[in-house]
Parts: structure tokens; C-alpha cells; sequence
């Protein structure tokens, strides 16, 4: 099993992403092609994937379903990527579906949001406390939704959770970042989680967070990996070209409906000649009209 600390080395350097899961007409998971799509990714160099992650649709999978698509992950990716597989819900499920990621061989979880209920900051970080409880390996805690914690709450998990490892950002508020940041310091390893992290990327790195993960990594891996050793290296002409020229329209297009941030990757997959079929409800796809104007967006950008 790799140890929590090996896992937080793991996460602090290159690109991350959420592979989509894959269904088929029926909207039941499709095993075989979610290992093609892994096999077809891993090659091009990102650090980790989160299998069965927000991108992965977590939210709609049964628990007998969110067994398969980890156990596909960690088969396909043994020996050669590390999986961390998404977990939450309710506390009790959380811890379930951490339990089994672990028995399955992933690498650590990603815990994500609890959902509709708000919390008291004592609450949240009592679930969070028995997560980390429940399992071995490393713990990402992901900071969105339902789920906002302050610099206090962090101290808190961080002297009681020694296998709580990373933060991963998806809410964007500066103040609160920059106070976790200088007040956690390197206790923890830090990733930018807005949707379509790249254009907030050059942002979060001068708060002292360079890694992020990206979604358009299912689609257009070869870009999503160029713009990351860019933005790795300064290159701030490539980063700024690929952002005017691509992400400012994509996310346009991604803001016409609720939920697009998913359905317009699983679009994009499609586009890409690696399908994963439709999203289940309560998302819905693009409209013809809109995967027209994702495809012209994607063939501006040259072969991945």
C-alpha cells in the first residue's frame, strides 16, 4: 500500500485529472472501454488519476457500480499510474466507500462534499475526522459545496488526521486560501479544483498552489499537457495563447447550461474518437448545436 506521505509527494508536482466513467446506450458502466480510455491516457504523462471522481460522475453511481469502476482503475493502472478514487455522502457512506477504495488497492481517496445539508465547522471537521479514522492511506479533503473549511478547522485535522495529506481547492475565495496556505504551510499538498482549472491556474500558483487538475485532459490530453509544462516552466506566452484562444471560449460554451462542466468533457470525448457515452440524469448532454461549436473549438488546437 502506498503510504500516506508517498502519496502527498505523488500529488504535489505535474497534472492530475478525473477520467470520465464510461456508459453505454443504457446507461450502465461500461468496463471495457473505461479501461481503453486509462490505457489511452496514461501514456501521456499526468502524475495521478481520480477514478470515479466529480468528472467521473461519482455522484450517480450505485455502490455495486462505484466498486467496478475502481477495481477497473486499479487493474488497468497497476504498476504504472496511481488511483485515487473519489469518496463521500453522509459520513457512514463516505467511510464505506473509502473502506472499500482501500480494499480494492487504490492509492488514497479524494473525500468530496457531503452534499444538500449545511454544517457547522465542528461538524465538518468531525466527519472528516472519521474518514481519515476509518482508513489507512491518504485522504484528500476537497474544499467545495457543502464542504468549506476554515484555516481553524485545518489545524484541527491537520495535529489529529496524520493521513489527511492534501487540500484541494474548489471554491476560489483568495482570503480564505492564502490564510490556509500560510497558516498550514507544506503540512499539506495543495491543488486548484475550480472547473476547468487552467484559467485559474497562473492564480493559484502565486497563492503557493502549482498543481491542478484537469478535465480537459479526457479529451485533449496532448494540450492539457503542454499547457501544464508551460505553466510549470513561466511560459506564460503558451499559457496565455491556449487560455485566449481556447479556454475563455470553452468555458463560455460550458456556462450555457447547469452541469455542462461534466457533459461538455463527455462531449469533448466523443468529439476525440473516444466516447464514453452519455451522462446519466440528473446531467444532461449538449445540444447538437453546442458539440458543433465544441468541435470547432477542439480543431483549432491540432492533433492530440
Amino acid at each position: 500500500m502506498t503510504s500516506p506521505q508517498d502519496l502527498k509527494a505523488t500529488i504535489s508536482h505535474g497534472l492530475l485529472s478525473f477520467p470520465l466513467t464510461d456508459f453505454d446506450a443504457q446507461l450502465n458502466f461500461a468496463p471495457k472501454p473505461y479501461a481503453e480510455r486509462l490505457e489511452w491516457l496514461m501514456p501521456y504523462g499526468a502524475t495521478a488519476l481520480f477514478a470515479a471522481g466529480g468528472t467521473g460522475e461519482f455522484f450517480s453511481l450505485e455502490p455495486k457500480e462505484y466498486s467496478d469502476v475502481i477495481r477497473v482503475a486499479v487493474e488497468t493502472c497497476k504498476g504504472k499510474m496511481p488511483i485515487i478514487a473519489g469518496a463521500g455522502g453522509p459520513t457512514r457512506v463516505a467511510i464505506q466507500y473509502a473502506q472499500e477504495a482501500e480494499r480494492l488497492g487504490a492509492q488514497g481517496i479524494l473525500l468530496l462534499p457531503h452534499y444538500l445539508t449545511e454544517a457547522s465547522q465542528e461538524g465538518l471537521v468531525a466527519h472528516v475526522q472519521a474518514v481519515c479514522r476509518s482508513v489507512k492511506f491518504g485522504v484528500i479533503v476537497y474544499n467545495r459545496g457543502a464542504c468549506r473549511l476554515t484555516p481553524e478547522s485545518l489545524l484541527k485535522l491537520a495535529d489529529t488526521c496524520p493521513n489527511l495529506i492534501g487540500f484541494k481547492d474548489g471554491i476560489g475565495d483568495i482570503e480564505s486560501f492564502v490564510s490556509i496556505r500560510q497558516q498550514l504551510g507544506d503540512r499539506f499538498s495543495y491543488l486548484g479544483g475550480l472547473p476547468t482549472a487552467e484559467v485559474f491556474a497562473g492564480a493559484y500558483r502565486a497563492m503557493g498552489c502549482p498543481v491542478y487538475s484537469s478535465a480537459v485532459f479526457n479529451f485533449i490530453p496532448k494540450t492539457a499537457i503542454d499547457f501544464y509544462n508551460a505553466h510549470a516552466s513561466g511560459n506564460t506566452a503558451t499559457t496565455d495563447r491556449l487560455i485566449r484562444e481556447f479556454f475563455l471560449p470553452y468555458i463560455a460554451l460550458r456556462n450555457k447550461g447547469h452541469g455542462y462542466a461534466v457533459s461538455i468533457v463527455k462531449a469533448g470525448a466523443t468529439l476525440a474518437g473516444h466516447t464514453a457515452g452519455p451522462v446519466r440524469p440528473p446531467l444532461s448532454d449538449l445540444k447538437p448545436a453546442e458539440v458543433d461549436e465544441l468541435g470547432a473549438l477542439i480543431s483549432r488546437l491540432g492533433p492530440q
